[in-house]
């Protein structure tokens, strides 16, 4: 893992005081806010190309660190939540992720008001993914236990130079009835995916990663949250992971009934 002289150039703090981010929300907010199968954007080029790549440089490897560790039936991974493991530039851009400018960016973007960062990083921080590795098509927990605040956007910037289609590893959205993935994204560096978190926000990486050994898939995870919310249905619930339905199995009772109706 190396470290970053932090020069002007590479330095996060203030990066998203620039009018430009202002702009980019403005002109994608509608876009964003009519996307299928839910509101979501992927933004390429997102930061300066050499923060990006300084950053990707300094995310440390399986074994530098210590990382909370996940292997069942929902997914595989790791992910480490704990900014103190990490160096100084990338302890910077997760604050600078949680600052009050992005907070406006994500505002003016999702059209959610008076978002709430998450300082405790809980299921976020820097998620790290090898071979092998999946996240199952699931709908997100919904409930910050510590904040007690509705969970309302996720935010994903991605930091994998050289990423090959064939590792797989592409985040796929899914219709509610889970029959398709509608959108699939590549986790291309300095990409930026913003989507909504519902019930119905159906996502997952399930497709287990065929990556060179040496190779990680690596993601800064944020998540935002509100005090109160009038959309949304469900109760407090931890991630709820979603079974694929066939679409004939789905076709059998349909064509059944169409046969009484002749």
């Amino acid at each position: 893992m190396e470290t970053t002289v932090i020069t002007k150039q590479l330095n996060p703090t203030g990066i998203f005081d620039d009018s430009k981010y202002a702009k980019l929300a403005l002109d994608n907010r509608e876009k964003y806010q009519t996307a299928n199968p839910f509101p979501h954007i992927a933004l390429d080029n997102f930061i300066d190309e050499p923060l990006a790549k300084a950053l990707a440089a300094e995310i440390p490897k399986p074994g530098d660190i210590s990382w909370v560790a996940t292997d069942n039936a929902g997914n595989r991974r790791r992910y480490q939540h704990d900014e103190r493991k990490f160096t100084p530039l990338v302890r910077m851009m997760l604050r600078e992720m949680n600052s009050r400018q992005f907070l406006l960016f994500l505002e003016t973007l999702t059209g959610i008001e008076n978002l709430i960062p998450d300082p405790y990083f809980i299921g976020g921080g820097v998620h790290s993914s090898g071979t092998g590795d999946f996240l199952n098509v699931h709908a997100d927990f919904n409930w910050h236990h510590k904040l007690h605040a509705h969970r309302r956007i996720n935010a994903l910037l991605y930091l994998n130079e050289n990423w090959q289609e064939s590792w797989h590893g592409g985040l796929e959205f899914w219709n509610t009835e889970m029959t398709q993935a509608v959108k699939t994204y590549s986790p291309i560096i300095n990409r930026l995916i913003v989507f909504n978190t519902t019930q119905n926000s159906n996502h997952g990486v399930p497709t287990p990663l065929a990556c060179p050994e040496d190779v990680r898939r690596i993601t800064l995870n944020l998540y935002y949250y509100t005090t109160k919310r009038e959309d949304e249905l469900a109760d407090p619930h931890f991630t709820k992971y979603k079974t694929i339905n066939s679409p004939f199995a789905m076709g059998l009772g349909e064509d059944y009934r169409k046969s009484g109706e002749e």
